[in-house]
Parts: C-alpha cells; sequence; structure tokens
C-alpha cells in the first residue's frame, strides 16, 4: 500500500526548461553563437548545468573552462529563475487530491538547494511539502539511492509504502535500488537516448492525474 509519493522536480513536477535554456542562450548569445530551441534543450534540461554545457559548447567536467563557464551558467539561471517555470498541466489538481487523500508528498532532486528552495516558495509549493531533498544535501546523487532513501527516513515511511515520480532514467535506477515504486512521468524530458519503456519502471504515465490510479 502507498502511504507517500515522492517527486522528481525538473521535468516532473515542474516545467522549468524555458528558464534553463534562456540561461544557456545567454552564454551563447555573448560569444556570437545562435540560440538553441526549446525543442533541443527540452530533452536535455533534467541533466541541469552539466548536460546543458554539454549541449551548447560541447564541454564536459575535466575541461579547463568547465568551473567558469559552469559559474556563469548558474549565474546567469539565478537572474531568471522563475519567469517561465510553471507547473506541468495536471499537477496542481494531483497534489490537491494528494491532501484530501492525506498522503504525504515530498520532493527527491538533483538540483541544488539553492534554486530547488526559492523555486518552491514561488510556485506556492513550500508549506506543503513533507520533505524536500536536494542534490547538495546528500553525498551521492541519484542513479544512487541515497536521497531517496534520506526523503523516506525523514517522513518516516518504508520505502516499499512509496512511490517516486520521475522523468529521467537516473531516477528510475534510484527508486530501484532503494526499494521503492518507480513511474516514469513520460510527459516530461526524457533525457536518454533510451527509450522509457526499457529504463525498468513496470508503470509509466502520460500526465500526472494518472499517478491516482496506482495509490
Amino acid at each position: 500500500m502507498i502511504k507517500a509519493v515522492l517527486f522528481d522536480f525538473d521535468g516532473t513536477l515542474a516545467d522549468t526548461a524555458l528558464d534553463l535554456g534562456h540561461a544557456l542562450n545567454q552564454q551563447r548569445i555573448i560569444r556570437g553563437l545562435p540560440e538553441l530551441t526549446i525543442e533541443q534543450i527540452r530533452p536535455i534540461a533534467s541533466a541541469g548545468s552539466r548536460g546543458l554545457l554539454e549541449l551548447g559548447f560541447n564541454i564536459k567536467p575535466g575541461h579547463h573552462n568547465y568551473e567558469t563557464m559552469c559559474d556563469e551558467f548558474l549565474d546567469f539561471y539565478t537572474q531568471r529563475l522563475c519567469h517561465d517555470t510553471r507547473l506541468f498541466p495536471g499537477d496542481s489538481e494531483l497534489l490537491e487530491q494528494l491532501r484530501l487523500r492525506n498522503l504525504p508528498w515530498g520532493i527527491v532532486t538533483n538540483k541544488p538547494a539553492r534554486f530547488t528552495r526559492p523555486l518552491l516558495k514561488i510556485l506556492g509549493l513550500d508549506q506543503q511539502t513533507a520533505c524536500v531533498i536536494c542534490g547538495d544535501e546528500v553525498n551521492h546523487t541519484k542513479p544512487h539511492p541515497e536521497s531517496l532513501l534520506k526523503a523516506s527516513k525523514y517522513i518516516n515511511i518504508i520505502p516499499e509504502e512509496c512511490l517516486y515520480l520521475g522523468d529521467d532514467i537516473r531516477d528510475v535506477h534510484a527508486s530501484l535500488a532503494a526499494g521503492i515504486l518507480p513511474i516514469v512521468a513520460r510527459y516530461g524530458y526524457l533525457g536518454s537516448s533510451e527509450p522509457p519503456e526499457k529504463w525498468g519502471a513496470k508503470y509509466l504515465i502520460d500526465h500526472p492525474y494518472e499517478l491516482l490510479a496506482y495509490l
């Protein structure tokens, strides 16, 4: 029996791609490069600065200029943190149903706390969550199960009675390793070359409200 619902943030609960993409495009503009389209950016958005810098400039951690470029990207992102970011259609209704059913819900994300927590406040969710576990608050980020296990412990509900909704293969791998039921948000960014049907999750949904069928 499911007693709690945990969500990934980017690409699952919130559509942050436009604001993340704006930060990347600002970097490209000042270097005389053409802007990337949202269609190019959206599949990579769940990977955050690391994935977007690889998309925009073909650089990875270890590159001599990576840290400078990453700091610049995050500065641009901070300036426009929640200009176009919104909850995905249907998420507000889903969260209301969880409230009516007295089911606690929380967020487990690789996104750093300095971006996640202000966004939750702006979106009006900061007082609703049972827990918020961010990537810089654990030793190992997803696909390692540490953050999900930390959330389970924090809300005092065993992993087997939790469900995790995410849009990335790392979410599924982390869930399975933690003993938590994974469900794929097929409406999200799906940033993997492998189709989500092959990620290892038994259930996939195309709209947030469909999650209610698994509670």
